[in-house]
């Protein structure tokens, strides 16, 4: 008979969950004792069959556990030496042979094949010494931490060894590879912490130092770096015949979206200095040097102390530490906590909420008081106790806990050799795994973890008990770089349909991307804010669209701590952008641009009515009070019609506007403006040309703005005329101007005030075509030429085109000169088929070069769209002004009621047309304050649908385009009887006419 040693004679062991899997491992263990070569060994097989208690033990892993039962059959040899000199011994013998061995391998794949044989073997032992209770948990995890330790380092002093040997490097210590080569390997987590799992990825952040290393290599230092770091991660993790030795993760260096596996040691210090976060100190926490230049490594954890561990409780490092705390739902009682399917690590009372409530602590009181840095979790426990931050028995509960749910992790792994903390759903896989665990069958197990369970959950919700949750709905955790299950599921209940993306980014966000979030202020307000921002985006109709919008929009901020700071202050300003984000791209990008904008919407009245003309000169005149010079008014300006163009684009996406308040409310805005200016540019030009004797200028708006029908894209059409002595020959400057030259380039001076951008973006895009003579005609026009070219030069459309003018600005005689002016053009007598003949041409010649057909959306040119309406009133205005002068209006809608009023328009075509042109200008205005370019139905977010619908009082978008076409088609039959019909008569009345005359 053998002489075992292991295990203990009162060893508890797990019964067999399944007999006959029990029975098949029997026979193939004993089937060993018939292929050994070697008698002893076969001897010990047969007699570890039968002996007590060590067949109880093979039986608990033949019975229990696939993979170990698969690792006592491969390696008989090593388990019979477990077996007879206990796992302690057989390890150490192990692992110093295997450094002998590994120091003499040149050869990579046989170093690889080395490593795999001696970790099936460790974890073989591990598991042996767990299961029979030889070894408490700090033994167990230590054991695991320091075999995946000495893997690290062998294979980076074997790559070094090659690295030297080639001649990339020149090694100071070629013997001792790793000492002083400067390059470094930090395990993080449980490794660094002494704490591995029995089937634990392990954690890496790789660092090399350019100055220390001595390198020949042909390729940056950086590429060499890398490389060597994939072979080493080659080394450790690749899958092969005989397994793999750790499966390696280094995606937790400093922002591993955008940086290389190796980082040089600059950067990193940089980035920890710069930007790290408080995940990224608690993270630290438990970082230790396992692999390469130790010294280097311990230099550098020293040099991040700072960064890791506040000398002072700085309040704002705190509230965001209490803000991730928040973030993570916890519910103290009454939660509902199912065994079956539980995730024992980031689940309900699960490890995680052990571990985080020892780091959040030890981060706030650390700082001050060394003993409280332990990177244990269970030595952080009592720490707190010692320092009378946690009560002792609360401490003892936790402590006594985490034991025991580190103990199912590591029973739940040995199962399978599976990186997993989730329990099975299965009852059968339940009670195998409660057996496992020495319990008599589920029923008692599943009391036994709900207990267990239910107390963590209630001392981690007591971290919350003074601090309202931020996630209500669920977690909503982005430390770490990679997703937290229940934050995915978090946001998929929000709404959101890639929710990995959306994490992804929110932990780009952290990273410090973006400049907006790289100081340390921004980054603690952004974690605070980071839930209600999610919830605001999850409401819109298509979270994902507003989310990746607000992502854009917040990478281009030059800073975000005033930002931050206002959503943090005003949290319904969230709400409105959400909505801007999911629903108006263009306003959007306009805020991307000025988010300034949104101090806006905190001045009262910004969701009332909007403002008329008078209101709006008052506060332009008070703003303009403190400016220091002509830019200052220039910017003034700017942001006085930004602020307010914003709030007429939030009132029409909110539908608080309709399209012709919206309208007027622009123009209103131009009008202001433009008054303001003109004076300052006349001011500032005096100063070099002076003043032109008894010259005046004013400034006629034509089209959108002339009919006070603007948009949110609507440039301003204008034109200049002026007035002057008739004797004067010059201006009285140091520069004197001729009267052509003073007025051209007062215009262009206007123009450029208007159009120039400065760092508050530009006001309009302005026109000046419709000028008289067009391009050709000088910029400013007097008065004289204005009058004679439009009684004598002007063409019909500019016939047109005027009854849509208005003086904006400027003197007020010189300004009613020209109404008057404009009035008696548009008064005098017409001859009615040459007009009508015209109009119906160009409307023809306008349809066959912009229409397209099916094109609904195009609402200004469709035959019986906005055009037509516009030409109807235009027109009528221009026959029936000789007898009816008090028709005249520039705004279309008002020109129609006019002559409705009058009897020249029958009252049901005058409804029938108003019904179209506000129809149209409610889906032209809601459309380009909204998305930017041309409408693409397919592209339409979900509540933009809803607003266009709705502002065109219909149910859905069938319903919306039946309207359209029924009122395009009702508008163009009364063009085609008020213009195209008696157009085509006096034609054919013409055309006869000639035909007599020539007979």
């Amino acid at each position: 008979m053998a002489d075992f040693a292991f295990p203990p004679a009162d060893a508890t062991l797990p019964a067999p969950a399944d007999p006959e899997r029990r029975d098949r491992g029997r026979e193939r263990w004993l089937g060993l004792a018939d292929l050994a070569d070697d008698a002893s060994l076969a001897d010990a097989i047969r007699a570890a069959a039968e002996a007590v208690p060590q067949s109880a033990l093979l039986d608990a892993l033949f019975g229990n556990s696939p993979f170990l039962t698969s690792c006592a059959v491969r390696d008989g040899a090593f388990m019979v030496e477990i077996l007879r000199d206990g796992p302690d011994a057989a390890l150490s013998r192990m692992v110093e042979t295997l450094k002998a061995d590994a120091a003499a391998e040149e050869d990579m794949a046989r170093l690889m094949k080395l490593l795999r044989v001696v970790k099936r073997r460790m974890a073989l032992a591990v598991a042996a010494a767990d299961i029979a209770g030889a070894w408490d948990l700090d033994k167990v995890t230590g054991a695991l931490s320091d075999f995946a330790e000495t893997a690290v380092r062998l294979s980076i002093a074997h790559l070094m060894r090659k690295a030297h040997a080639k001649g990339d490097v020149e090694l100071p210590h070629p013997e001792d590879p790793e000492r002083d080569c400067g390059y470094f390997v930090l395990g993080m987590g449980k490794l660094g912490a002494r704490e591995l799992n029995y089937s634990s990825d392990i954690d890496l952040i790789v660092v090399f130092d350019p100055d220390k290393v001595v390198y020949k290599g042909e390729k940056f230092i950086s590429e060499f770096f890398v490389r060597m770091t994939k072979d080493l991660v080659r080394l450790l993790d690749e899958r092969t015949a005989d397994g793999y030795v750790f499966r390696t993760d280094l995606r937790l260096r400093p922002d591993p979206g955008s940086t290389k596996i190796a980082i040089a040691l600059p950067a990193a210090e940089t980035y920890y200095e710069s930007f790290g976060q408080n995940w990224e100190r608690a993270a630290m926490i438990k970082a230790r040097c396992v692999g390469g230049d130790t010294a280097a490594g311990q230099d550098f954890l020293r040099h991040l102390r700072p960064f890791v561990w506040r000398k002072s409780l700085d309040f704002h490092a705190i509230q965001d530490i209490q803000s991730i705390k928040r973030q993570i739902h916890a519910a103290k009682g009454g939660a509902k906590v199912a065994v079956a399917g539980h995730n024992i690590k980031v689940g309900r009372g699960g490890i995680r909420e052990i571990e985080f409530f020892a780091q959040t602590q030890q981060l706030i009181w650390g700082g001050r008081e060394p003993q409280n840095r332990s990177p244990r979790t269970l030595d952080a426990l009592r720490a707190l106790v010692e320092t009378e931050h946690v009560a002792p028995v609360v401490a003892d509960q936790l402590e006594a806990s985490y034991i025991q749910l580190r103990t199912l992790e590591h029973r739940l792994q040995m199962i399978e050799d599976s990186q997993t903390q989730q329990l099975p759903d299965d009852d059968e896989k339940l009670r195998a795994l409660a057996i496992f665990m020495g319990h008599d069958g589920l029923e008692d197990f599943d009391a036994w973890l709900k207990d267990v369970l239910h107390t963590v959950e209630g001392h981690y919700a007591d971290l919350f008990e003074e601090e309202p949750s931020l996630s209500e709905e669920g977690n909503l955790v982005f430390t770490g770089n990679e997703d937290d299950p229940a934050t995915i599921q978090t946001l998929t209940e929000l709404g959101y349909g890639n929710p990995s993306a959306v994490a992804a980014t929110v932990r780009g966000w952290h990273h410090g991307r973006y400049r907006a979030v790289r100081s340390t202020r921004s980054k603690e307000l952004l974690t605070e804010l980071v839930p209600t921002l999610l919830r605001a985006f999850g409401q819109t109709a298509s979270p994902d669209q507003a989310f990746f919008r607000f992502d854009d929009f917040l990478s281009r901020l030059p800073a975000g701590v005033q930002l931050f700071s206002l959503f943090y202050t005003h949290p319904q300003l969230l709400d409105l952008v959400a909505e801007i984000m999911g629903d108006a791209p263009r306003l959007a990008e306009v805020l991307a641009k000025n988010p300034g904008l949104l101090d806006a919407v905190l001045t009262p009245g910004f969701f009332g009515p909007l403002p008329d003309r008078a209101a709006l000169g008052h506060e332009l005149d008070l703003r303009l009070a403190d400016a220091r010079d002509y830019e200052h008014v220039l910017d003034i300006t700017r942001r006085f019609a930004n602020d307010h163009k914003f709030q007429v684009g939030v009132q029409t996406l909110r539908l608080l506007a309709d399209a012709r308040e919206a309208g007027d409310a622009l123009a209103a805005i131009a009008d202001v403006v433009l008054d303001r200016l003109l004076p300052a540019v006349s001011d500032e030009m005096a100063r070099t040309y002076g003043r032109f004797p008894g010259g005046d200028l004013a400034v006629i708006a034509m089209g959108k703005m002339g009919g006070r029908e603007m948009t949110a894209t609507s440039d301003l059409d204008l034109i200049c005329v002026y007035d002057t002595d008739p004797d004067a020959e010059s201006s009285d400057g140091p520069k004197p101007l001729t009267r052509g030259e003073y007025y051209a380039r007062l215009t262009q001076r206007f123009v450029g005030a208007i159009n120039a951008l400065t760092s508050e973006g530009r006001l309009y895009e302005v026109d000046l075509r419709l000028r008289p003579s067009g391009k050709k005609g000088p910029l400013a026009a007097s008065l004289e030429s204005f009058i004679k070219y439009n009684r004598e030069d002007a063409w019909t459309w500019e016939h047109l085109a005027l009854v849509r003018a208005r003086v904006a600005c400027g003197d007020p005689d010189l300004s009613q000169n020209i109404r008057d002016a404009i009035c008696e053009v548009l008064t005098r007598p017409r001859d009615r088929d040459a007009l009508l003949m015209d109009v119906s041409k160009m409307r023809a010649l306008m349809a066959k070069e912009h229409t397209k057909a099916g094109d609904i959306w195009d609402v200004k040119h469709m035959r019986g769209g906005m055009v037509d309406v516009e030409f109807i009133s235009q027109t009528l205005q221009l026959l029936h002004g000789h007898e009816h002068p008090d028709i005249l209006n520039s705004n279309t809608g008002d020109g129609l009621k006019n002559l409705a009023a009058a009897d020249i328009l029958d009252a049901a075509d005058a409804e029938t047309l108003d019904r179209a042109h506000f129809l149209w200008l409610t889906i032209q205005g809601l459309l380009r304050h909204s998305i930017p370019g041309k409408f693409d139905e397919s592209q339409i977010s979900a509540g933009l649908y809803r607003k266009l619908v709705s502002a065109c009082g219909c149910k859905d978008m069938d319903g919306l385009k039946a309207l359209i076409a029924e009122r395009a088609e009702a508008a163009h039959a009364v063009f085609r009887r008020l213009i195209d019909e008696p157009a085509e008569a006096a034609k054919a009345n013409r055309a006869a006419d000639g035909a007599v005359k020539e007979a």
